[in-house]
C-alpha cells in the first residue's frame, strides 16, 4: 500500500501520537499503520511451544529466524533450517510475548510476521505475498490473525484512494484537494479500525493481547480511557513500557481540559529565562504551540497559526511556542523562516522536553488552549477546529 502520501502529508511527527477528546483525521490515521499487526487473545499452557512454519519458494538450506522487538531493532533468538518449504522451533515460554519470524531479511524477497509466542503448536505461512501470510494454532495467534484479516479487509477498500493520492501528475494542490475531498470516506475507513482496535483491546486487556494493543495504542486514548484501561493490565505484563503508560495517565489525567494549567520554566532564543504563567493566567486566552524546527506537519500547519495569530492578536489571544528542538540555531532558522512573531521558549531537550513531558505530549504539532483565568480549555485542536474555537471563545 503506498502510505507514504499519508507520511508526508497528513501524518503527525511522532514519537507516538497524542490523544485528543475531539477526532481528528490525522488522529485516526494513526490506526491505519499502527494496527495492521494487532490482535487478541490469552497465552497457552505450560506444555512447551512448536512452530510449525511453511514458506512459499523457500530453498532448502535457507535460514529462518525468531527475533525480539528491542527498542527499534530486531534481535535475533533462534534460527532455524528451512527443509521442503518448511522449518520448526520449539521451546518454552513462560507469558506469551511478541516475536517475529524472519527470512531474507535482507534481500528483495524479504519476508516475516509478527506473531505471539506462547505455549501449544503455532502455524505460520509467509507467503510470496505478504497479504496471504497466514498465522494461527493457538488462542492468541487464532485472533491475531483474525483481527488482521479484519483490518485488512478495511484497508483493500482504501487502496483505490492510496493509488489516487499517489499520482505523480498531480500538483501538491491537486493532491491536497483530492484528499480534502476524499475526507469523509478517510474518516469512516479510519473509524472502522479504530472501533475494531478498541473492541479488542477492551475485550483482552488483562492478558497479554490487550496490554501489547495499549502499548501501541494509547496515545489515542484520552485521559480517563487511558486511566481505566491501565489499571486492568496484570502484573504479569506490566513492564516498563506499562509503568510509563501508567505515568503518563497520570500526567494526562493532571493537565486534562478542566484542570489549571501547570508552570514550568526554559528559555527564549535569546537565553531569557520565561516561565509559562508569564502568559498564561494573564487574563487572556493562551494559545500554547508544541512543535520544532524539524518537524514536517509542524512547518506545513505553521502558516494557518501566523494567520490566526494576525485576526486574533488584538482580540484577546497569545501564542507560545514551545519547541522540541535541540539545535539552537535550527530552532532561530525555523522561527525566521515560517514568519513567527509571538513568544517562544525550549530547553533544546528534544522529547524530554520538560513542558512536553509535564503535558504528556506524545506527538507534534499538539496544541493547548489556556483561558483568561488560566484552565485548560481544549488540547489537540488544529487547523479549521482550532480556528473554530478561538473565535468561540474569543467572540
Amino acid at each position: 500500500m503506498p502510505e507514504r502520501i499519508f507520511y508526508s502529508y497528513l501524518c503527525t511527527a511522532k514519537k507516538t501520537t497524542n490523544p485528543q477528546n475531539k477526532k481528528t483525521t490525522m488522529k485516526k490515521l494513526t490506526y491505519l499503520f499502527a494496527s495492521a499487526a494487532l490482535l487478541a487473545a490469552c497465552s497457552g499452557g505450560n506444555q512447551g511451544y512448536t512452530i510449525n512454519g511453511a514458506i512459499e519458494g523457500a530453498a532448502d538450506g535457507e535460514v529462518v529466524y525468531l527475533q525480539k522487538p528491542e527498542g527499534r531493532q530486531l534481535v535475533k533468538l533462534d534460527s532455524a533450517i528451512v527443509k521442503n518449504g518448511t522449518f520448526t522451533f520449539e521451546g518454552t515460554q513462560d507469558t506469551a510475548q511478541i516475536r517475529y519470524i524472519t527470512y531474507n531479511a535482507d534481500s528483495e524477497d524479504a519476508r516475516g510476521n509478527e506473531f505471539f509466542l506462547e505455549n501449544g503448536t503455532i502455524n505460520i505461512t509467509l507467503a510470496a505475498d505478504k497479504d496471504n501470510n497466514v498465522i494461527g494454532g493457538t488462542a492468541s495467534n487464532d485472533s491475531l490473525y483474525k483481527m488482521q484479516t479484519e483490518i485488512m479487509a478495511i484497508t483493500k477498500q482504501m487502496e483505490p484512494l492510496f493509488e489516487a493520492f499517489s499520482d505523480t501528475t498531480l500538483t501538491e494542490e491537486e493532491r491536497k484537494a483530492m484528499i480534502e475531498e476524499n475526507r469523509a470516506k478517510i474518516d469512516s475507513y479510519s473509524d472502522q479500525i479504530q472501533d475494531l482496535t478498541m473492541a479488542y483491546m477492551s475485550r483482552n486487556i488483562t492478558n497479554a493481547v490487550g496490554s501489547y494493543l495499549l502499548k501501541q495504542t494509547y496515545y489515542n486514548l484520552d485521559a480517563n480511557q487511558l486511566d481505566s484501561l491501565v489499571s486492568l493490565v496484570p502484573a504479569q505484563y506490566t513492564d516498563e513500557s506499562i509503568l510509563k503508560i501508567k505515568e503518563k495517565a497520570v500526567k494526562m489525567k493532571a493537565t486534562a481540559e478542566g484542570q489549571k494549567f501547570t508552570d514550568f520554566e526554559m528559555q527564549t532564543p535569546d537565553g531569557k529565562a520565561v516561565k509559562l504563567s508569564d502568559y498564561a493566567g494573564k487574563n487572556k486566552l493562551v494559545l500554547v504551540d508544541f512543535w520544532a524546527s524539524w518537524c514536517g506537519p509542524c512547518r506545513q500547519e505553521m502558516p494557518e497559526v501566523v494567520e490566526i495569530y494576525k485576526e486574533y492578536k488584538g482580540k484577546g489571544l497569545e501564542i507560545v511556542g514551545v519547541s522540541l528542538d535541540r539545535d539552537a540555531e535550527a530552532w532561530k532558522k525555523g522561527i525566521k523562516d515560517l514568519k513567527i512573531t509571538w513568544p517562544q521558549m525550549s530547553d533544546l531537550k528534544y522529547w524530554e522536553c520538560e513542558g512536553a513531558q509535564i503535558y504528556a505530549v506524545n506527538s507534534i504539532p499538539h496544541t493547548m488552549l489556556i483561558d483568561a483565568e488560566g484552565t485548560i480549555v481544549a488540547r489537540g485542536l488544529r487547523g479549521e477546529d482550532l480556528k473554530a474555537k478561538i473565535a468561540e471563545i474569543l467572540k
